[in-house]
């Protein structure tokens, strides 16, 4: 029996939905567990704040200012790891992956900074390091 034409498209179907599937878990499960996704819904317009302040902040390390750099350039696009048409994960992958790179930037650039240039109120800024997994805020 000979290769028929729709199984190529079908394996390919099938592979991504698979890979999908898999990043969704991923994502979901590198999500803290006492972060709901109200609380990130909350922070967002200080978040952008934070990452256009860390953008240009001149005295950031260099990889600190590509990071966010590449994060907005990803925030910023259409395509998206899970679609935002899906109902709660489609917006819960752009809050995953902004805590994954917020983490880093603290581990670069250290929470001092995050917490030097977070415009918000210090209950966000607690929030926010406990999104990134930071542990308390400094100077608390």
């Amino acid at each position: 029996m000979g290769l028929h034409w729709w199984s190529i498209p079908l394996g390919i179907i099938s592979g991504s939905i698979v890979l999908w599937v898999a990043l969704v878990a991923a994502l979901w499960s590198a999500k803290p567990d006492d972060v709901g996704l109200r609380d990130v819904a909350r922070l967002l317009p200080d978040l952008l704040r934070l990452l256009k302040r860390l953008a240009t902040d001149p005295s950031a390390p260099r990889g600190v200012r590509i990071r966010v750099g590449l994060l907005l350039v990803y925030l910023a696009l259409p395509i998206d790891l899970i679609p935002d048409f899906i109902p709660v994960i489609g917006y819960a992958d752009d809050a995953v992956i902004v805590a994954i790179v917020l983490r880093s930037i603290a581990r670069v650039a250290g929470s001092g900074k995050l917490a030097e240039h977070w415009p918000g109120s210090p209950e966000g800024l607690d929030a926010l390091m406990r999104l990134c997994r930071l542990g308390e805020r400094p100077g608390r």
